[in-house]
């Protein structure tokens, strides 16, 4: 059993092979370039949490497999207590850094949705993938590993299946079965928090079906694993970022990318679905409710940060929070709203025969479509208590503050009830958390509003409720909807 702090974490990812690339050219080193160290930053503070006693409690969990104390990161989510620890953590790294974890996250969640869908392609098919996975989570357990989780595929033309696109590497897919492994093609989009992790769980983006045989895969590979090129993403904010300097904030940030499988091989220990198109949706079902029980907790936490900058910069500009509370109130309302709602979904969640405990899945993707919406009228209300400086575009660059020539003119000019520097700071960090690389996938993240509703109206049984006001009404006639 391992726990591992910040620096050891860092260097871990500095002996894995240099296969992550931005602007054309490779990173050598993502603990250091400017556009992944701050990732790394803030997943490194997550693993240095384990040896606050203060924070460990919420950083860390009880092993399944020893009963020894692990990262949370790196456990089996068996209880409701379990998962509220997942979302209470998520919140606490938002509070600390502004910005989305990811390679604490994602990965995760999908070795918890594939620990009850191997089991029930064991009881089904006589497949041995549970032991396969209770020897990989072992092994998570004892090294310590970031996790991301790559579930997007490229999707090509998407009014036809996986099996229908004129270029199949559009989903990942694979190309050779071997004895000793598989081997696979394809492509994996918007990954979240990559380069900062140390290996990545693939599993299914999407339910498939008997014609998507070959896109039915699950397996683990190290991030460097040989045939994977990864390209960082570029975001607007990318060049604010990346600046050297006070200007940008120097915590968080997070990394998204694209995954190029290029026959890549995948030893049999580490594969978990290969071929079972029934178990995608299942996985899809499972990986949902688990996430989206917690993302409400997400975007909580990085709107409290957003109540702090909003006011510091508003006492910065000289005015109260009185003038403000009401548009601040309404800001924690939103966090409590889906922060809350989360908790709902866990109460009311249910163990799994696996072991595993699922949250309510209704409750889950209800979640997620106010988590498309409250957060952005969250970071509404932030810029306006902000005022016009913290919008993109209202404030010079870090060098030109700090021009010989001017920046001292500029940083004058920039002050308010507070110097200068003070003021750009606070503004910047509220124009990061609300435009800029603070961001969430809010509207996207986790999977698209729309889906959730499409779940939404699935798991709601309609006729039940059209029964009870009938039986409240006194109506014995039937009303069947007319088709």
């Amino acid at each position: 059993m391992s726990l591992r702090d910040g620096d050891s974490y860092r260097r871990s990812l500095q002996r894995l092979r240099p296969n992550v690339h931005k602007w054309g050219r490779p990173i050598e080193d993502v603990t250091v370039h400017p556009a992944t160290r701050l990732h790394v930053q803030s997943v490194a503070a997550s693993f240095d949490a384990a040896f606050d006693p203060e924070r460990a409690p919420l950083f860390t969990a009880t092993s399944h497999l020893t009963g020894d104390r692990a990262h949370r990161w790196n456990t089996l989510m068996r209880s409701a207590d379990d998962v509220l620890g997942n979302a209470r953590m998520k919140r606490a790294q938002f509070s600390w850094t502004g910005t989305c974890q990811g390679a604490t996250c994602a990965g995760w969640t999908a070795l918890n949705a594939l620990w009850a869908v191997s089991h029930e392609s064991d009881a089904r098919l006589g497949t041995d993938y549970h032991a396969r996975l209770r020897d990989y989570f072992r092994f998570v357990e004892d090294t310590a590993p970031a996790l991301a989780g790559a579930l997007t595929d490229a999707k090509g033309d998407r009014s036809l299946r996986a099996s229908r696109q004129p270029d199949p590497d559009t989903y990942l897919h694979v190309v050779e079965e071997r004895d000793d492994g598989i081997v696979v093609r394809g492509v994996k989009a918007q990954i979240c928090a990559v380069a900062a992790s140390n290996e990545i769980v693939v599993v299914p983006g999407t339910a498939h079906g008997e014609t998507e045989r070959r896109n039915a895969v699950a397996f683990a590979v190290p991030r460097d694993v040989a045939g994977l090129t990864i390209v960082e993403t570029r975001r607007p904010s990318d060049t604010r970022d990346e600046e050297e300097g006070w200007d940008a904030p120097k915590a968080g940030g997070i990394t998204q990318a694209w995954l190029l499988f290029d026959d890549v091989f995948v030893p049999r220990d580490r594969v978990f679905l290969c071929g079972e198109h029934a178990s995608t949706g299942r996985f899809i079902s499972i990986f949902s409710a688990i996430y989206r029980a917690a993302i409400g907790a997400c975007v909580a936490g990085q709107g409290d940060v957003m109540i702090g900058g909003a006011i510091a910069l508003a006492r910065a500009n000289g005015l109260s929070q009185k003038v403000f509370q009401d548009r601040l109130t309404q800001m924690k309302v939103n966090n409590e709203t889906t922060f809350g709602l989360g908790v709902g979904a866990i109460a009311l969640g249910q163990a799994h025969p696996s072991g595993l405990f699922v949250p309510d899945p209704l409750l889950a993707h209800v979640n997620k479509v106010l988590v498309a919406r409250l957060p952005y009228e969250t970071k509404v209300l932030a810029q306006d208590i902000s005022g016009g400086i913290a919008e993109t575009g209202c404030l010079p660059s870090f060098a030109d503050l700090g021009s010989p020539v001017y920046g001292e003119k500029l940083l004058a000019a920039a002050a308010g009830a507070v110097d200068g520097e003070t003021r750009a700071r606070l503004a910047r960090l509220v124009e990061w958390l609300t435009i800029g690389g603070g961001v969430p996938g809010c509207m996207h993240g986790g999977g698209s509003p729309d889906g959730a509703r499409l779940a939404i109206r699935g798991l709601v049984d309609w006729e039940r409720s059209v029964g009870d006001a009938r039986r409240i009404a006194g109506v014995s006639r039937e009303l069947p909807d007319p088709r």
